[in-house]
């Protein structure tokens, strides 16, 4: 029988150790299938959404409360987004922690470093498309970042917000990256990431005569853990938007101030925790952008140590530096987020 593309996907057989979920958590394959949620639920969730700033949370009011499942499509869609960048963390952690950033796998580390980065930005700029109360205090401060940088901010700002000023030129251009520019992206690093994952030699374990456990497991049957993962995500995606809703507030009112308690997406509370230690531009933006140089330069900047008798396991001893310098940086984000959630 000729191969089909799944086929191409996936190798004939894999090691039935590192096929197994404490090993990979399912992240990799569970951020796809979120990545096909969240897209799936945005096309319909578009045919109701007004880009104006008169109409926008109106519109996403009425979606919620007016339209027939119009709440279970807005909710799948929230969640799935919030899941992903939860999965596709969590997996980028597996990689560190496995040592699975190395030749010949660093530059697609690279990728899935910036695939992470780019669910953020399209995280935030659905919220913003909220364009309620809400997310009003983000949309400022956030965009003030971008104009705290020297030289260049003022121009940035003008590119991003479209004026000198927020109003209906931002939203357009929100509304118009979230749905092309930073989609696109990802669309494309997404799919070039994956099929270096079959380039690279697939999942990372050791050569054959380090192995203990020789035992391996067909396609068919790793098609079926993954079919079982997709089951288990839709039932959690499902409960939760019937449980908990998406946030709504009442629209933006022009010229009016921010609402006071009104803050940051989650995802970004450790910035906004930041920010309360002094300059914009060092706390909103250098420091952040520092983290993210320094996971990113993870392969390059640490000697690789890493033996491949090491390889396919958890916390291997050549990696140990890089471990510890990547769960002081995470452990440091989740401590400013916890701050930051009781203010």
């Amino acid at each position: 029988m000729r191969p089909s593309f799944y086929d191409h996907l996936h190798p004939p057989t894999i090691p039935a150790a590192q096929a197994r979920f404490r090993y990979t958590l399912g992240a990799g394959g569970l951020a796809v299938f979120l990545t096909l949620v969240v897209g799936l639920t945005g096309i319909l969730v578009t045919f109701y959404y007004l880009p104006t700033p008169e109409q926008a949370a109106n519109s996403v009011q009425q979606l919620t409360y007016l339209v027939p499942f119009g709440w279970l499509m807005r909710n799948l869609h929230y969640w799935s987004a919030q899941l992903l960048i939860l999965v596709a963390a969590l997996h980028l952690l597996r990689v560190v922690f496995t040592g699975a950033y190395l030749k010949p796998r660093r530059l697609n580390y690279l990728l899935g470093v910036s695939l992470l980065v780019l669910c953020l930005f399209l995280d935030f700029s659905g919220y913003v498309l909220r364009w309620d109360e809400g997310v009003h205090w983000a949309l400022v401060a956030g965009t003030n970042l971008v104009r705290s940088i020297p030289l260049v901010g003022e121009g940035l700002y003008t590119a991003l917000v479209g004026g000198g000023q927020i109003g209906a030129a931002t939203l357009i251009r929100f509304y118009a990256w979230h749905l092309f520019g930073l989609t696109l992206v990802l669309i494309i690093i997404g799919v070039w990431h994956i099929f270096r994952v079959r380039r690279d030699g697939g999942i990372a374990v050791p050569p054959p005569e380090a192995r203990i456990d020789l035992k391996r497991i067909s396609r068919k049957e790793l098609a079926r853990r993954e079919g079982l993962a997709m089951l288990w995500a839709t039932l959690v995606l499902v409960i939760l938007a019937i449980l908990v809703p998406a946030p709504l507030a009442p629209g933006i009112q022009e010229g009016a101030a921010s609402a006071s308690e009104s803050s940051a997406p989650w995802f970004f509370l450790w910035v906004q925790q930041l920010l309360r230690f002094g300059d914009p531009f060092t706390f909103g933006v250098l420091i952040p952008l520092g983290t993210l140089l320094l996971v990113a330069l993870v392969p390059y900047i640490t000697p690789q140590r890493l033996s491949p008798t090491e390889l396919g396991r958890w916390f291997p001893q050549g990696g140990r530096n890089v471990q510890i310098m990547v769960a002081i940086l995470g452990g440091s984000i989740i401590l400013l987020t916890l701050l930051a959630l009781r203010y």
